[in-house]
């Protein structure tokens, strides 16, 4: 409830603006100064659900630049098939657009896998990374998962998810086709090849939590194949020790522990 007050009270004086980038109508938010650190937000989800947590302190270091990618909270659809590979060229494009040669990434879950992409297909503009319970082949992930998404529907998704994509566009058409692009993607996703993950020249800080829904196995084979990787495991749940809107635990002071982590593995 703390992130979805907060929400409602940033509205009023929203600092997001537009960018029109690949034909896309791009929301994107910039808090703070400092040397550019981009944060991707998941699947179904927005800048405030996402990173409402973290966001500030962020900010008090760093030039925030917080995006919203195709069909996702401010940023409409379009009519063009979603990928984690067009979601890295929209960011990349944007950055082309501001002026910012290089940034550091921050992406969690499926922008996660778009932070990897853009170290895979814009490595100029990539610093480090930090890939936050991403994934990059099926394995990664538990059948459970897998099984429970061929048969996914509109009621499966987390209600306060649907309350903040409501509450920013008041468009329930819009928030019908998010998930069913949410959906298509995760249903006809093919893993990534290993050579593409080796590939990555960039620093990049593997994150993951024990109860997440990507397998530790799968967190620690992706920091194997990066020529420079490194490994942290939280306890919690998916997105917990971020503070994520689904699975924050409210006193909670681990999100601290991942935001001093971060900004260590940046200044190193």
């Amino acid at each position: 409830m703390h992130n979805f007050m907060k929400l409602n009270q940033k509205q009023a004086v929203n600092p997001g603006q537009y960018a029109r980038v690949n034909e896309l109508n791009m929301y994107y938010e910039i808090h703070g100064e400092g040397k550019p650190l981009v944060l991707i937000h998941g699947g179904g989800s927005t800048i405030d659900s996402t990173f409402g947590r973290v966001l500030p302190e962020f900010a008090k270091r760093h030039q925030v630049i917080a995006v919203e990618l195709q069909a996702h909270g401010h940023t409409a659809d379009i009519d063009r098939p979603l990928s984690f590979e067009q979601d890295a060229d929209d960011v990349a494009e944007l950055l082309r657009q501001l002026g910012i040669s290089k940034a550091d990434i921050l992406g969690f879950s499926n922008g996660g896998s778009t932070a990897l992409q853009l170290g895979i297909r814009h490595p100029q503009l990539t610093g480090k990374l930090i890939a936050a319970s991403a994934m990059y082949k099926k394995e990664d992930l538990y059948p459970w998962f897998w099984e429970g998404m061929a048969k996914a529907t509109f009621a499966d998704m987390p209600q306060i998810y649907k309350d903040i994509y409501l509450e920013i566009t008041g468009n329930s058409g819009g928030l019908l086709a998010m998930f069913k692009r949410d959906s298509q993607r995760m249903q006809t996703f093919t893993s990534w090849k290993d050579e593409d993950i080796q590939s990555i020249k960039a620093p990049v800080l593997v994150v993951t939590a024990d109860q997440d829904v990507i397998r530790p196995e799968g967190a620690t084979d992706l920091f194997r194949l990066l020529p420079h990787g490194r490994l942290a495991v939280f306890p919690g749940l998916h997105g917990e020790y971020l503070g994520e809107i689904l699975t924050m635990r409210q006193g909670s002071r681990v999100p601290e522990l991942f935001i001093a982590m971060v900004d260590e593995f940046l200044q190193e």
